[in-house]
């Protein structure tokens, strides 16, 4: 009789939608035993850092003129406050006093 017997329920099988693992580690396997017997060629490097070092700034013109021009030492109005800065001290080394 169907009608008292309970099923039994589905087991869980979890199913990556994006990635399937299994199937890139036995792609990769695959493509390693091709390239040991030389019917692939053999493998890319992988990322480095140094592969993509100074890319972005070949790109865009500001980049270019910013890394071509290098940075000086300190800009004006820095240099302008220590000049004004040096003054007062000089002058209040001579006279001991800073009035204007």
């Amino acid at each position: 009789m169907g009608m008292f017997k309970t099923r039994e329920p589905r087991r869980f099988r979890r199913v990556s939608i994006y990635t399937d693992e299994r199937r890139e580690k036995l792609e990769k396997l695959v493509n390693d035993y091709k390239r040991e017997t030389g019917e692939l060629p053999p493998a890319q490097e992988d990322y480095t850092q140094n592969r993509f070092k100074g890319k972005f700034s070949e790109f865009t013109p500001r980049a270019k003129r910013y890394a071509e021009g290098g940075r000086g030492l300190i800009k004006w109005p820095v240099a302008l406050v220590v000049i004004i800065l040096l003054f007062m001290l000089l002058r209040w080394i001579m006279n001991g006093s800073v009035h204007f």
